[in-house]
């Protein structure tokens, strides 16, 4: 594991229960929103399956993540279902649910 994809994890595991952040909000807390798309590299190669709650990221626009790494997009909605997180066409609403790092 790299150290970026370390601290993407780090992250990752401060979004709370019930909650979902984004790629971009991600990268903003690293320091750099251009690092969105390996933020979602390092999410979709992540070693610590039910230790990183990977399915709490979702896309700038609250979509779930098609190649979803643990069983795809329906499991994706399942387990942030299954965390109180209201899923419409495999979109959360940003405005009720995001957690952003306390960034603006």
């Amino acid at each position: 594991m790299t150290e970026f994809e370390s601290r993407v994890y780090d992250l990752v595991m401060k979004v709370p229960e019930g909650m979902v952040t984004t790629y971009g909000d991600i990268a903003k807390a690293l320091g750099n929103r251009g690092l969105s798309r390996a933020v979602g590299n390092a999410l979709h190669k992540n070693p610590l399956e039910g230790i990183v709650p990977c399915h709490r990221v979702v896309n700038g626009q609250g979509k779930l993540a098609p190649l979803f790494v643990f069983g795809g997009l329906q499991r994706q909605k399942e387990l942030l279902e299954y965390e109180g997180v209201e899923v419409i066409n495999f979109t959360v609403d940003l405005e009720e649910y995001r957690y952003n790092f306390g960034l603006t």
